[in-house]
């Protein structure tokens, strides 16, 4: 099955069980390597992507223990799914993202590693902040809302459509990391971008970097 059929699929699925608003989507450039960082709420955030998205060179680093399901792992080329250790991405797996990327592709990942289980936004993994410091690939945030498990659930169990948000914020490079104190700058790059994805979303949304001054700042709440 090609990307074409799938995507329209998913178009038709969307369509039937979500009203979906998508807001910059001019913010996402339609050719050229990029990082395109999203939060997690639920298992719909990756089919989203491909019903928001028209880009055919997508791909999607996920947890390698759902190469273990017959039919992720059938759809795994079609979707261009990476499946790569969460916990402990080795070199390799982040010199292929970076290949990937030097191809023109562009890359779909969730900071936070994880689906949030809080239903808003957790710390953020310093992995994302590496890959954009090291390949020097612009990084467009995105904040999505409404697609928390429970809540699509519960919709569909009623026959409501659940309401989705995709907000896509301006492009921003993260600048390499220098020779010392690189820990703390890794730290200070993983915040900024967590905290630019952050003023995409409501408050309820915002989790641990609720009331961070960057946030307000960018989201413009500070003036």
């Amino acid at each position: 099955m090609t990307l074409r059929i799938l995507r329209f699929v998913i178009r038709v699925l969307i369509r039937l069980i979500a009203r979906v608003e998508i807001h910059g989507r001019e913010n996402a450039p339609p050719t050229g390597g990029m990082i395109l960082a999203a939060n997690h709420l639920g298992f719909l955030d990756i089919v989203l992507v491909y019903y928001a998205i028209d880009r055919t060179d997508l791909f999607i680093p996920v947890a390698e223990k759902w190469e273990k399901i017959w039919w992720i792992r059938a759809l795994s080329k079609p979707l261009n799914l990476l499946f790569v250790d969460r916990f402990n991405p080795d070199l390799k797996a982040i010199r292929k993202m970076i290949a990937l990327m030097e191809d023109g592709k562009c890359l779909i990942i969730a900071p936070e590693g994880t689906r949030s289980r809080v239903g808003s936004l957790i710390e953020g993994k310093p992995g994302v902040a590496y890959l954009a410091a090291r390949s020097g690939f612009p990084v467009t945030p995105v904040g999505i809302t409404g697609t928390e498990d429970k809540v699509v659930l519960d919709n569909l169990k009623h026959f409501r459509k659940s309401s989705i948000t995709l907000t896509g914020g301006k492009p921003f490079i993260v600048p390499p990391l220098p020779n010392k104190d690189r820990d703390a700058a890794l730290r200070n790059a993983t915040e900024e971008i967590m905290c630019q994805i952050a003023a995409l979303l409501p408050e309820r949304y915002r989790g641990v970097y609720a009331g961070h001054p960057r946030v307000r700042e960018l989201s413009g709440e500070s003036k």
